[in-house]
């Protein structure tokens, strides 16, 4: 175990920093792409980030890359669950060794972007890689069921077996959701993008802390929760502009915070209901503003965030009552 001492800015802070720096090298080495010719921009089910005509190694490359990232990942998340399985305020070596693996992997697809450009889009869609870090978001709302509530401290009657099944297994989700997004795109330096691999470097960092207490900082993980709603938002102004959807996405994903998220964090009453109120007045002002008859915009993601926790819930459930009738 490595000692915190050597890190006075302590380890999150200097995760930041390094997400941070990785992210100018993103923008740097972005600017050796602007020649790479693409396809005229056909709707919101298409990324506009590949190539015209895609070779083998363009494909393989990226598809290479992504499989080895994983499978180092879900190894040294299975090594720690099985040999460390204990916390400290420190790194474990282990720590040490998936903060250099993800880095390695990063300066890989950096280099794998400058050569042959393409991520995993050309293959999938545009809807898996939104879809992953959905649903990595509705894990955590289940996860934290328990803890915090999900609807102004009201926990769902959710069994302490799904929750236990998701809190043995997150990493391994959050994982996957991290780095296949992370490889869906090319290293390009959009503002959208720009945003986009930073919130990945420090979801990364994170997924590097395992069984330590920065892991569980609860304003961390809250902060990683939030910056959701930071990205979604300035992606959406930069795609569609000030009279775009922007507003569904901020209102939304800090509709969540407000009856959920910031239960978790010891915030006394007085200060969540000053909270509620701001976003209660912010929410009228921009509304006033865009229409009363947009208003419903305010509720979709929170809607389909707390439906899908339903789902998951039930669908684990299923499957861990399927597997002990197959044991049985």
């Amino acid at each position: 175990m490595l000692n915190e001492s050597r890190t006075r800015l302590g380890v999150l802070g200097w995760g930041v920093v390094a997400s941070a720096l990785l992210t100018g090298l993103v923008w740097l080495l972005g600017q050796r792409l602007h020649g790479v010719a693409l396809l005229p921009d056909q709707g919101a089910s298409w990324y506009y980030w590949q190539l015209p005509d895609p070779t083998f190694w363009s494909r393989a490359s990226a598809w290479t890359g992504y499989a080895a990232h994983q499978l180092v990942s879900w190894g040294l998340i299975h090594y720690a669950q099985t040999r460390v399985r204990r916390y400290t305020t420190g790194l474990h070596r282990l720590n040490v060794v998936a903060l250099a693996a993800n880095a390695g992997f990063i300066g890989l697809h950096a280099v794998q972007t400058q050569l042959f450009y393409d991520g995993l889009a050309q293959d999938v869609s545009i809807f898996s890689s939104q879809g992953s870090v959905v649903l990595l978001l509705v894990a955590v709302l289940l996860m934290e069921n328990r803890r915090r509530g999900l609807v102004l401290t009201w926990s769902a009657p959710i069994s302490e077996q799904v929750v236990g099944f998701v809190r043995r297994y997150h990493g391994y989700l959050f994982s996957w959701a991290a780095i296949y997004t992370f490889w869906y795109h090319p290293m390009e330096s959009t503002s959208g993008h720009l945003i986009g691999f930073f919130y990945m470097f420090l979801l990364l960092v994170q997924s590097s802390l395992m069984f330590t207490t920065a892991h569980t900082n609860r304003w961390w993980t809250l902060t990683l929760e939030l910056l959701v709603a930071v990205h979604g938002t300035l992606v959406a102004v930069m795609n569609s502009g000030p009279d775009g959807v922007w507003p569904m996405f901020l209102f939304g994903f800090v509709a969540i915070f407000v009856l959920t998220q910031m239960h978790g964090v010891g915030l006394g009453a007085a200060a969540r209901w000053w909270i509620g109120g701001a976003f209660v007045v912010a929410a009228l002002g921009v509304y006033s503003w865009r229409g009363f008859g947009r208003i419903d915009e305010v509720v979709r993601i929170p809607l389909i965030e707390y439906l899908l926790v339903g789902v998951l819930a039930l669908l684990i459930w299923a499957g861990v009552r399927l597997a002990a009738l197959v044991r049985s």
